[in-house]
């Protein structure tokens, strides 16, 4: 379905196998759970690897009410506090993708239990033409497409997705910041959802259009978490 706000934090990341185990119990029984308590957090969701066609290995999606909540105060005071176990934990997360962004392109009637992300740049005074031929053109098209259940196109606030906390402070790494984000969500058939994207998305496609630095994944849903009712 459609998100369900107007803002999204998309994240990638890898868990190392010697932190696998403190990965799930951190994320599954503290990290989420946080997070969609924050004020102007709806949902969020993570996603896995389909047979090695990712990279990095986990997805994680957040969806809020709109991008101010990104640099909120109930947010910021997260970020700057981190748990003791989100201590122990973040310094082994590796090859970490990051981008607070608003949502540009929004439409489906139900979730997807697949996922395919697309994150890229546009080339300097491309911009405004490549938005125009993803929500006029291919966006709405592919949602039309058999298999697919919906299609999101999010772009990064770059400098509210640089901004330095105490949380970041302590991975070992400084995570990319892809400007441009597509997902789309499909159902059981991976060929079809494939094929579907790699018709209306293809490399050669988004290229000629300005894309830059593409790289493609296809997940699984793995855990979905709701913000409680207030």
């Amino acid at each position: 379905m459609a998100l369900t706000g107007k803002g999204a934090i998309t994240i990638w990341q890898d868990a190392p196998p010697q932190a696998r185990a403190d990965f799930f119990a951190w994320h599954n029984g503290e990290h989420m759970a946080e997070r969609v308590g924050i004020a102007g957090f709806l949902r969020g969701r993570r996603f896995v690897a389909v047979d090695g066609l990712g990279a990095p290995e986990f997805f994680t999606l957040y969806e809020t009410v709109d991008p101010s909540v990104h640099t909120s105060s109930g947010y910021l005071e997260r970020l700057n506090n981190p748990t003791p176990l989100t201590r122990r934990v973040a310094p082994h997360m590796v090859n970490n993708i990051r981008s607070l962004c608003r949502v540009a392109y929004t439409c489906g009637e139900a979730d997807g239990g697949l996922l395919v992300t697309l994150r890229y740049d546009v080339a300097p005074g491309a911009a405004e033409a490549h938005l125009a031929l993803l929500t006029q053109s291919l966006l709405p098209q592919l949602q039309r497409q058999a298999g697919i259940e919906a299609v999101h196109l999010c772009r990064a606030d770059e400098a509210a997705s640089s901004v330095q906390t105490e949380e970041k402070k302590s991975r070992p790494h400084q995570a990319l910041v892809p400007a441009w984000v597509v997902l789309v969500e499909g159902v059981a058939d991976r060929a079809m959802l494939a094929a579907a994207c790699d018709t209306l998305l293809s490399g050669k496609a988004l290229a000629s259009a300005g894309a830059t630095g593409m790289a493609r994944g296809l997940y699984q849903l793995q855990y979905s978490r709701s913000a409680l009712v207030r």
